[in-house]
């Protein structure tokens, strides 16, 4: 048996912190339906100013419902959103769950060979959409089967934020159509308004069940091509549960909640989607990180909850030293998505007053597994302690019957009731990350101590996180090789100045050619979104292979250590 049956961490639980939560019977539908009726008058939305109350938030989405019923979507379809973080995000994901379809979250900012694969793996047949990006979504092969796409028009939010929204880049493929152009919606897309102009839809429709897939978030899980990790209403509205556990204090209702993260990412879709509208909290939603707008509406609306990853952690702090404006007030910051360095925390508490904690978790948790105590019981450097109703496990990488000790290095397996229920179409992929008796394989190296704080070692998994995002290295290496030049390739991630890692590519380049670094950086933007781009690309002579020839990108990435 392992060591850590006896739950050793429960000690460390902040007071008043469960150890369980009760299996959740809400669907995130009956969850909104809650606030409206609890927080009816107060704000649920704040966009640049521009405000929705909970009541204002709960017509729309029945009215957008009944729109998206017209056009024909059933329990169980897939609903594509391609949406940054706006009023209209949040509308459209509950009215697709309130038919029991299945929300497809998407990065707006993702090349039209990013969104094709994943839009011919989901098989969405209604899609909604920035109106930017209509035109590669439109143009999708027919045989694809998406069939209606709705624009979402951002001007009006252009002109509250327009510094903002511009610095927000168009992909390259679609850049130059006329149909982008801003202030104008494409004369043969669907348009949002309608939808919000439809009749509400009747109480007695048919809702989706608990159990029932609420969302596919796409992930590269430990290895390869992003797939759909499937998410159950249970999986997601567990997961805010026990967030709204683990953040003793909480004041339901009051609560200003800044949405930086992107809401297409699960760790954004979880603590503002799900958890803040769980909560009656004031979302102030940013369709992208800009410390200067951030700052500008903490002057308006002062935050109370932020959930960010580091580098947004430091940057707002010397923003607002600058500025020679307080952060006091907000009282609880989650960090997760990449390691927090113990000298922001200081920085941050130091100018909010309140508590910055790290997590722990992946898509197919939903995400959050793990969390820092909200309290002096924290521990820094590390990514805390399971959560309530959440077991965790230490096993041999090679053999995960073999389990480990405290203080032992191994593999980390989590089970609980935010973990997924598998990849989508995918029951090979499913079955290597999905143990018997329902462990999930998280890929990560780590040591628990004998009073359950856990530290990431390693990965054995070969995924680069940068700036809060997974890439998978294959990916990248993918587009290198289609360069005329390059011969082989192998993509890893090293450290980052600003925490978490860069992407980094070893590059074996065809006799005669030579190394121009601009002209393939440029070549992989074609092709990728900015994040994946290699920020630095090194020639080599020959890249070391296993005996099966598989690249051994541990030695690559020691060997670009060095260098």
């Amino acid at each position: 048996m392992s060591v850590f049956a006896a739950r050793p961490w429960l000690g460390a639980y902040a007071p008043g912190v469960p150890t369980a939560v009760e299996s959740s019977t809400q669907t995130l539908v009956d969850m909104i339906d809650g606030s409206v009726a609890r927080f009816g008058d107060r704000v649920a939305l704040d966009f640049f100013g521009a405000t929705t109350s909970y009541r204002r938030l709960g017509d729309q989405v029945a009215r957008v419902a009944n729109g998206l019923r017209r056009l024909g979507v059933k329990p169980g379809d897939r609903v594509a959103l391609v949406l940054p973080n706006c009023p209209q995000h949040v509308v459209a994901f509950y009215a697709v769950l309130r038919l029991g379809a299945i929300v497809v979250e998407h990065n707006p900012l993702y090349t039209e060979r990013e969104l094709r694969h994943q839009f011919e793996d989901h098989g969405a047949q209604v899609a909604i959409v920035w109106d930017k990006v209509y035109a590669t979504v439109r143009d999708f092969p027919k045989d694809m089967g998406v069939s209606k796409v709705i624009a979402v028009d951002l001007t009006q939010a252009m002109t509250l934020g327009k510094r903002l929204l511009l610095a927000l880049p168009i992909p390259k493929a679609r850049a130059s159509r006329s149909a982008l152009t801003i202030g104008r919606l494409p004369s043969d897309a669907l348009d949002w308004d309608s939808l919000v102009g439809s009749r509400r839809l009747r109480p007695s429709h048919q809702r989706p069940g608990v159990g029932d897939i609420a969302a596919l978030q796409y992930t590269s899980g430990t290895t390869g091509a992003p797939k759909g990790a499937i998410l159950t209403h249970f999986n997601l509205r567990t997961n805010a549960l026990q967030g709204e556990a683990w953040v003793q204090g909480l004041r339901p209702g009051e609560e200003v909640v800044y949405a930086v993260l992107p809401m297409f990412h699960a760790y954004g879709l979880t603590l503002c989607l799900t958890f803040a509208m769980g909560t009656g909290s004031r979302l102030v939603l940013f369709p992208k990180f800009d410390e200067g707008l951030v700052l500008d509406a903490a002057r308006r609306t002062p935050p109370t909850f932020m959930p960010a990853v580091p580098p947004i952690y430091d940057r707002l702090v010397t923003a607002a030293a600058k500025r020679k404006m307080s952060l006091r007030g907000i009282r609880f910051s989650i960090s997760g998505a990449m390691s927090l360095p113990v000298a922001t925390v200081q920085r941050w508490e130091d100018a909010t007053g309140g508590w910055l904690v790290e997590g722990y978790g992946m898509t197919e948790t939903s995400p959050v597994a793990l969390g820092n105590p909200i309290g002096p019981s924290r521990r820094p450097g590390t990514v805390g302690v399971p959560f309530p109703s959440t077991e965790i496990r230490v096993v041999d990488p090679d053999d995960p019957t073999v389990d480990r000790g405290f203080d032992e290095e191994g593999e980390l397996l989590i089970r609980g009731p935010q973990v997924f229920s598998g990849y989508w179409n995918r029951p090979e992929e499913t079955a290597e990350a999905l143990l018997p008796g329902g462990w999930l394989r998280t890929g990560d190296i780590v040591s628990v101590t004998p009073d359950g704080f856990v530290t990431v070692v390693d990965r054995i998994k070969e995924l680069i996180i940068t700036g809060g995002f997974n890439v998978a290295p294959s990916e990248v290496e993918a587009a290198l090789l289609s360069h005329p030049a390059v011969q082989d390739a192998a993509v890893v991630g090293l450290p980052s100045k600003a925490g978490g890692e860069d992407v980094v590519a070893a590059v074996v380049l065809k006799a005669g050619a030579s190394l121009d670094v601009d002209a393939l950086r440029d070549h992989c933007r074609t092709r990728l979104s900015a994040y994946k781009v290699p920020r630095n690309v090194v020639q080599v002579g020959d890249l070391p292979r296993s005996l099966i020839g598989k690249v051994l990108r541990r030695q690559v990435r020691e060997s670009l250590s060095e260098k």
